[in-house]
Formats: C-alpha cells, sequence, structure tokens
C-alpha cells in the first residue's frame, strides 16, 4: 500500500498561498482584535501604525466618555492590527481588520463592560459576523493564583469561554457569577465580593454570531517588571527622556518578586493558555506570542536595554546591546516586540511563513525596524509556528504554480460575472 506523500511546512505554506489568495479575489475575511493596551501597541510608532486602515471601534467611545482612558493614547489605533493589515496586504491577502480594546482590560472587563458602561466592548463583538476573533487577556491575569497582581486563572478561563459561546452561539443569558463559577466559595476565591458573586448578569443574545468564526487566544509575553529586583515605577507618566518615573508617592516602595526569570513567568502563562484551550475544542488554537519571546531571549537575539535597579535608579542599556523586545517600563513592548508579536499572529492566523515576507517588509521599514533586525524576528516566528527553513521543493514550486493558474481562473470568472 503506497502512503500519501507528506508536505513538509514549505508545501503546507505554499498551499494556503493558494487558497487565500484565491479567496483574496472575493470577500475580504473579516477579523476582530480584542484587548488591551497590548494589543494597540501603547506608544508610538505602533500605536498609530497604519490606523487608516484598521476600524478602531473604541475610537467613538473614547470620544464620548474618555473617563478612566489615558490622555497620552489618543485614538485612532492601528497597533498590532495595524502592522499585521500590512503583512497581509504585502502577501496578497484580503483581511478587513478591526480592533476593538482599552488600557488593561481583562476579557471580564470586557464581556460585562465594567470599566465604563459607555465602552460598550461586548457590543463590539457582537457587531458585526467575524471570520476571525482574537481574544488578549490582561497581561497577568492568566497566571495560577498569587503569581502576579491581576493573576486569576478562574476568571481568565470562564470569560476566554464565555467569549467563545457568546461568538460562537450567542444566545441570551441570564446568570450570577456563583452560577457561574459553580458556587458562591468558588466565585469569592477568584476575588469578588459576595454581593458581586450575586448580581445578575444579563446578557443579550448576539445575532451575529456564527458556529464558523474562528477564535484565537493569544498567550503573551512574560513580564521583566515582575522578575527584576525594584522600585515601583509609574509606568504611564514619562520624562522627557521617555524613561519611566520612579513612584515616591506613599504607595511607593519595593516591587513585589513574582518569578525568578522570566522563562518560570513565561512556562506557566503557556500552561494557563493551553489549558484552555484544551478544555473548550471550540477554541481554534494559541498564539504563542510570549513563546516567541521566550525563544529570542534562549537564543540571545535579544538584549535588555536598561531598568530600575533595587535602588530605584534607572541604568540605561549598553552601547552595542540587541533589539529590546520591551518598551521602557519592562511591561509593555517596544516595536520590536509588537513586530515580533504581529508576525506570531500573522503565522497562526493565515497559515504562512512570517519568513516569506522578507527584509523588505513593509511594516518594518515604516516602524523604523531595519531590515537585518526583521528577518531576526520572521525567522523567530517562523521557528516558533514550525516552519522549516529550507529551500521549497519542487512539489511546492507545482503548487504555486497551480495556485497562479487557480488565482487567474478566479479572476477571469469574476470577470465574466
Amino acid at each position: 500500500m503506497t502512503r500519501p506523500a507528506r508536505l513538509t511546512p514549505y508545501a503546507l505554506a505554499a498551499a494556503a498561498l493558494v487558497l487565500s489568495t484565491a479567496a483574496s479575489a472575493a470577500d475580504p475575511v473579516k477579523i476582530l482584535f480584542v484587548g488591551n493596551s497590548y494589543t494597540f501597541g501603547r506608544v508610538d510608532p505602533v500605536m498609530s501604525y497604519n490606523a487608516a486602515n484598521v476600524h478602531d471601534l473604541t475610537a467613538a467611545f473614547y470620544a464620548a466618555s474618555p473617563t478612566g482612558a489615558n490622555p497620552w493614547e489618543p485614538h485612532p489605533w492601528g497597533g498590532v492590527p495595524g502592522i499585521f493589515k500590512a503583512m497581509t496586504e504585502q502577501a496578497g491577502l484580503n483581511y478587513d481588520v478591526s480592533i476593538s480594546a482599552r488600557n488593561a482590560a481583562s476579557l471580564r472587563g470586557q464581556f460585562l463592560n465594567t470599566a465604563n458602561a459607555q465602552w460598550d466592548l461586548r457590543g463590539n463583538v457582537a457587531s458585526q459576523t467575524w471570520g476571525v476573533v482574537v481574544l488578549q487577556e490582561q497581561s497577568d491575569a492568566a497566571l495560577p493564583a498569587g503569581r502576579g497582581k491581576n493573576a486569576n486563572f478562574a476568571q481568565f478561563q470562564a470569560y476566554a469561554n464565555q467569549f467563545e459561546r457568546f461568538i460562537h452561539d450567542g444566545s441570551a443569558q441570564t446568570y450570577t457569577e456563583t452560577q457561574l463559577y459553580g458556587s458562591l466559595a468558588a466565585c469569592m476565591a477568584t476575588g469578588l465580593s459576595q454581593t458581586s458573586c450575586n448580581i445578575s448578569r444579563v446578557i443579550p443574545a448576539n445575532t451575529n454570531a456564527s458556529a464558523a468564526t474562528q477564535v484565537f487566544l493569544t498567550d503573551t509575553w512574560a513580564r521583566p517588571d515582575m522578575v527584576f529586583a525594584h522600585k515601583i515605577t509609574t509606568a504611564d507618566v514619562t520624562s522627557p527622556t521617555g524613561s519611566p518615573i520612579v513612584d515616591t508617592g506613599s504607595t511607593g516602595g519595593d516591587a513585589l518578586l513574582y518569578y525568578t526569570s522570566l522563562g518560570a513567568m513565561t512556562a506557566d502563562l503557556h500552561a494557563s493558555f493551553a489549558a484552555v484551550a484544551a478544555g473548550n475544542p471550540r477554541f481554534a488554537g494559541v498564539i504563542p506570542v510570549g513563546d516567541a519571546f521566550q525563544s529570542a531571549v534562549d537564543q540571545g537575539l535579544v538584549k535588555a536595554g536598561g531598568f530600575y535597579d533595587a535602588n530605584g535608579v534607572f541604568v540605561p542599556g549598553q552601547p552595542g546591546d540587541l533589539m529590546n523586545l520591551w518598551w521602557d517600563d519592562y511591561l509593555h513592548a517596544s516595536k520590536y516586540g509588537s513586530y515580533l508579536d504581529a508576525l506570531v499572529q500573522f503565522g497562526m492566523i493565515t497559515g504562512l511563513d512570517p519568513l516569506s515576507l522578507g527584509a523588505g517588509e513593509i511594516a518594518a521599514g515604516d516602524l523604523g525596524i531595519a531590515s537585518g533586525d526583521a528577518l531576526v524576528l520572521q525567522r523567530i516566528a517562523s521557528t516558533q509556528l514550525g516552519f522549516a527553513a529550507a529551500v521549497p521543493e519542487p512539489s511546492t514550486w507545482a503548487l504555486l504554480a497551480g495556485g497562479v493558474g487557480l488565482v487567474g481562473w478566479v479572476g477571469r470568472r469574476r470577470a465574466r460575472a
């Protein structure tokens, strides 16, 4: 019995390119990125990047009520979705990209609109039928209890699943969080009061729900500010040099140390996201952004540029430092980190090898990332996603040639129509 030929990752990518290129001649894939400052990039040049080609679904909310939002994060936002959009256009793909985000938003906060009732973040998710939805949790919320200020794995799991049901099934719900967690004790263990646990939560039906929507979870990166011994800093207030200012107020003092290494935090984040995906097969998958960050660190391809020491003194990076994936607060991503984030999103969602974008990739140039650095980050993303760094096989070229014919056939049919 003859075994069927096994396609290499490059051949699989080529096949995906054939299909996706043909699809690009038809209706666009509507994709929504749901998240927070990690998603919109926190600072320029990422925050506003390619905003003209991204639907910022929270821009109108901010204009109507900026309460609770940061004035130094003006809309419209492009962020990681803006970089993703630029990459898909270069690959010949047709994605209609939207973002629904709020600073420090958790999935629970977005589902229940707890931060500001005028910011209807759950309504954004229900506003259209999406081909793809990418969910990003608050930075440390997915961690095991006690491992971070906002660590709340049970809550992360519950509301990741609530969003999945809302997107796929869309049925109206009325529930208390006591019911959601199975008992009052389990609910209160997430940090909610007895009163909050027993509030009746009324969730209208999502009339745009679709079982065909692909729902991904983004596994985020480990935070150096939760590893390094340092004084608590006010990350959202910057000095003229752009570095965070040490918090000298009454709430200052030593930052709590939750981890002894980035690798340990990465492992916990990975395990949390994997557990949620394994427990609910209706998720399309986990996008391993945090694992890609860790891989870059482990390989010595990136290097910290500077941070506060144990006395609260900022220590600048040394001349010749490699790329730093983190911004000055060592919580948010730098332009390099956001670019790597977008590369992993691109490869996971489209099925195309990030290395196919090449040294001349447009978004990298726009962000001020040198072509050599762009290739390093592309290779990290490519390796993380399992694409082979090898010359395409003859069968791959055959697939690509067939793809050209298929695209031409689609174009001729549309022209006749």
